[in-house]
């Protein structure tokens, strides 16, 4: 243990855990690139599906009055 602090300059050596963070980083960078996509996907289809249902709705009623 002496001769490996006496290396690195008096300090035990850390484990470097890069290739975790990197993986970790990766997965929060998807994740919020997920939720940004849901989101306008999201926001698009309700306002296309409330649009066509309300031609449906209208086109339905007519119809039926005549």
């Amino acid at each position: 243990m002496q001769a490996n602090r006496a290396r690195h300059g008096g300090r035990p050596r850390r484990v470097s855990r890069q290739k975790g963070v990197t993986a970790l980083e990766y997965g929060i960078l998807a994740a919020i690139v997920a939720v940004v996509i849901g989101g306008t996907v999201y926001t698009n289809l309700s306002d296309a599906l409330t649009s066509a249902f309300a031609s449906m709705t209208s086109a339905v009623s007519s119809a039926i009055s005549h």
